[in-house]
């Protein structure tokens, strides 16, 4: 589905740029400056997946919550912070973030980056700075080539590593370990 967007006047705005931008362009809005990003290679998209599918089945077989995967915009507030995380999960209980017809706008609990090639600074410092102050409860960070991955859970509003692997994950938010 193609978004058609009608330009009456300059955007006046930041966000309004980053809205006016076609349905499918990797970009994002961090603090104001938006930050765009070629296509995934071949080895993320294989692990974004798999992790996708270990994550969809538990969280949502057992009606916890909704695993989304990129692109998809995540509004973290309306004014100058959207991001397109490589997968979102939404529990049951913050579901009301989530507008089935547009967006997420507002925090979701986990969210996923699996690095890409000549941007893992963005992943591993700006990204993860940006969730930590917007509080996302749990952050994890998936390097596609070594499959070294790092868990942040939130605690008194600060990031501590709670697992660093290989090929596998430990949530301590959903209390459960994932292998890809």
């Amino acid at each position: 589905m193609n978004r058609e967007v009608n330009i009456d006047s300059p955007p006046r705005t930041i966000m309004e740029v980053y809205k006016s931008l076609p349905e499918g362009t990797l970009a994002e809005l961090i603090d104001n400056v938006l930050y765009m990003s070629p296509s995934p290679v071949y080895k993320h998209q294989r692990v974004l997946f798999k992790i996708a599918t270990e994550l969809k089945s538990f969280v949502e077989n057992i009606n916890h919550g909704i695993v989304m995967i990129a692109p998809f915009d995540v509004y973290l507030n309306e004014t100058s912070n959207a991001v397109q995380p490589d997968i979102v999960v939404v529990l049951n209980e913050n579901l009301a973030i989530l507008n089935e017809e547009g967006h997420i706008h507002g925090v979701p609990d986990l969210l996923v980056e699996v690095l890409s090639p000549g941007n893992s600074d963005h992943d591993r410092v700006r990204k993860k700075n940006l969730y930590e102050k917007f509080g996302v409860k749990e952050y994890w960070i998936v390097d596609p080539d070594t499959k070294n991955t790092s868990v942040f859970s939130l605690q008194n509003k600060i990031y501590h590593l709670h697992f660093e692997g290989v090929g596998s994950i430990q949530s301590k938010l959903l209390k459960q370990s994932f292998q890809f």
